[in-house]
């Protein structure tokens, strides 16, 4: 079923099949006339580019849609700047969908640089030191300048360990930002999505989601997880939510995760996901592959013939072995990180589609029971921060 539009941003949401015996659905998001395929992973292009990878590259990799910040373009080099060249798709040449963030999270971040108030975030750039303001309404703008698809509320992320109370507040001033993003005039094309808040409490969870329903933003998101929060207690709740989730509305986790984390929060009803670690990790050496994790600067690979994942067909497992990847990564050679990031986002889109193909054949559990054995002897990687 498809749902009308709830304003004038023109998103289209269609669920089409949903797994008997989970909540995952195989969905198709329509942005503009951009077509997504859901669930959908999207690179995260901080300054207007995934790191160490060219659109092209992600063109012919098939990503549908990518992330870009709205705390670091508002800086560097400006929101005016890139509405006048025409929007980030005319900036940075890409055709496909994007989402912007709200600077939120960088905000977040850097709390030593930073003072919220109810009106906003007074906060010193971390690049010269110069004073800034963030708002709600200020966020928004700058969204609307960069020309996005889908923009994010404006939210406070509550950090961890946090208190109920603390966690509460936090929560409740995320709500009335989010009431303030709303009354912005929204431009045509842009489809706005709320946030979800409370840290680890689950009822302090469910008054936020019930008060983002009320706004009847386009798209749901969930925020304020991956900040060093134990991750059992992230799909814990993303189980409890998954029932009173909006059906008729695409569903965001923020900033997770794993191939593993992915799959489990797909069977939680999830249908869009970003994270730096495949990019983050590619430039510290550490790929993703179908039997685990390969950490290549290790010396065992020294004269490993191999490519890197044999199972893989991106450029880079077609052409190279981990005895070359190892030794350009060893050397400081800038093609490594170009070569790795390449092979661990055609891994992180081949893992999308075959979770849709898992969907669709009612075989997610096994996939997930896959990725539990590879990774389990791998080991995990570092928790994602900023890019």
């Amino acid at each position: 079923m498809t749902n009308e539009p709830p304003d004038p941003s023109g998103l289209r949401f269609q669920v089409q099949e949903r797994e008997a015996h989970s909540h995952a659905r195989l969905g198709r998001l329509s942005v503009r006339g951009r077509e997504i395929p859901t669930p959908v992973f999207m690179p995260v292009g901080t300054a207007a580019a995934v790191k160490a990878m060219p659109q092209h590259l992600l063109e012919e990799m098939g990503a549908p849609i990518i992330l870009a910040n709205t705390y670091h373009l508002y800086l560097r080099p400006g929101a005016e700047v890139v509405r006048r060249l025409g929007g980030l798709h005319g900036f940075m040449s890409w055709d496909r969908a994007i989402l912007t963030d709200s600077g939120g999270y960088q905000v977040f971040s850097h709390r030593e640089l930073r003072r919220i108030s109810e009106e906003g975030v007074e906060f010193r750039s971390h690049l010269d030191g110069s004073l800034h303001f963030l708002s709600p309404e200020k966020s928004i703008e700058i969204q609307q300048d960069l020309g996005a698809d889908v923009i994010m509320a404006f939210d406070d992320c509550t950090p961890y360990p946090v208190s109920e109370s603390e966690a509460r507040e936090s929560m409740l001033r995320s709500m009335r930002w989010a009431e303030r993003c709303r009354q912005v005039s929204s431009r045509p094309g842009q489809a706005l999505f709320g946030i979800v808040q409370g840290s680890v409490f689950e009822g302090l969870r469910r008054e936020s989601l019930e008060r983002i329903r009320e706004l009847d933003f386009p798209g749901i998101a969930l925020g304020g997880f991956s900040v060093g929060e134990p991750k059992e207690s992230m799909h814990r709740l993303l189980e409890a939510l998954a029932e009173d989730l909006p059906a008729d509305r695409p569903r965001y986790l923020m900033g997770v995760g794993t191939p593993l984390d992915l799959v489990r929060a797909v069977a939680a009803g999830m249908d869009m996901f970003d994270c730096v670690l495949p990019t983050r990790n590619a430039r510290n050496g550490t790929l993703f592959t179908s039997r685990g994790l390969v950490r290549i600067k290790n010396a065992q690979y020294r004269e490993d013939q191999r490519p890197p994942d044999e199972a893989c067909r991106c450029r880079t497992c077609l052409r190279y072995s981990r005895a070359y990847l190892r030794h350009l990564f060893i050397s400081g050679e800038i093609a490594a990180s170009v070569l790795l990031t390449c092979h661990n986002l055609f891994f992180y889109f081949d893992l999308m589609r075959r979770i849709r193909e898992s969907i669709a054949l009612g075989r997610l559990d096994g996939l997930k029971r896959e990725l539990a054995e590879a990774y389990a002897t791998g080991g995990s990687p570092p928790e994602p921060s900023g890019e």
